[in-house]
């Protein structure tokens, strides 16, 4: 009788976020890692399953990093990165439209509609979601950096998921899009994931990763910081407080929020249930990050 008490407890618990993000959109980027690990994955969109039964409206964005890799070295090809980029030449390019638009997009759909879901794969054989146009970076000189078939998102196609989501029906990007002249571009997902939650006004983000958020300490996990306003988030890197592989993570956050993202989240994939945990309970299990007021 105890235990079925606590369990009506935790229900009752949920109730007030449950009503409080009721028909609110929030963008969920997966990481190649997290993707990898079947287990971890089953769980994550079983929760993602039960978001959408209780009147949220998710839409996941993933990669798919360490299956393009494995890709590429069955193939013979070397990955090369350049400023944390991808370099996508033709070659490197089927193979990233292959494994991610193709074989994990529809994987990820389908894993949705087993556990009990809808989801619609939106890839270049259906739908694709995203316009862009190549990324420009230069080096310290000035000169361009040539990364090939690397893009960066000028558009959304807002309609299509919202419509999506409206009918109940969680859209499934990757983090690829059309380039100009019908093109295929590769993009970084943290940036697309970026691009179409402040296009469709989302309610929150959130970045399952393979670490449960932010640390004071980056070998201790029970360092873990709950909660952080934009501007205390960009103290503890100006401190050197956070670890260096955090860094990147932290820029996508604050860049999300100041497009107009109310809360961006890391949580641990890994940890079973971790989306339900972060959302629905109060105390949560990583690392919120808000707007400052």
């Amino acid at each position: 009788m105890q235990d079925a008490i606590a369990k009506a407890d935790v229900l009752i618990e949920a109730l007030h976020w449950i009503r409080r993000f009721r028909d609110k959109v929030t963008v969920i980027k997966i990481g190649g890692r997290v993707i990898d690990d079947a287990d971890a994955l089953r769980h994550l969109l079983l929760d993602v399953v039960f978001m959408e039964t209780v009147g949220m409206r998710p839409v996941i964005v993933h990669g798919g990093g360490a299956a393009i890799t494995r890709g590429m070295e069955e193939a013979g090809l070397q990955p090369r990165f350049i400023e944390g980029r991808r370099y996508t030449d033709d070659k490197t390019l089927e193979i990233v439209e292959r494994v991610l638009a193709y074989e994990t997009n529809t994987a990820i759909a389908d894993k949705i509609e087993e556990l009990g879901g809808r989801a619609a794969p939106l890839n270049f054989r259906t739908t694709c979601a995203l316009q862009g146009e190549p990324l420009k970076l230069k080096d310290d000189g000035g000169k361009e950096i040539d990364l090939g078939h690397v893009g960066t998102v000028t558009q959304v196609d807002r309609s299509t998921i919202e419509n999506l989501c409206y009918a109940n029906i969680v859209p499934v990007i990757p983090s690829m899009c059309w380039g100009p002249d019908r093109t295929k571009l590769n993009v970084n997902a943290d940036t697309a994931a970026t691009a179409i939650a402040q296009s469709i006004g989302a309610e929150k983000m959130v970045y399952v990763s393979d670490v449960n958020g932010v640390r004071r300490d980056k070998e201790d996990p029970d360092s873990l910081i709950a909660s952080l306003s934009a501007s205390e988030a960009r103290q503890l890197m100006a401190d050197g407080i956070t670890d260096a592989g955090m860094i990147p993570k932290l820029e996508a956050c604050l860049a999300t929020l100041d497009y107009g993202v109310k809360k961006v989240h890391i949580v641990d994939g890994r940890l079973r249930h971790s989306l339900l945990l972060e959302i629905y309970t109060t105390s949560g299990v990583g690392t919120e990050i808000a707007r400052d007021e």
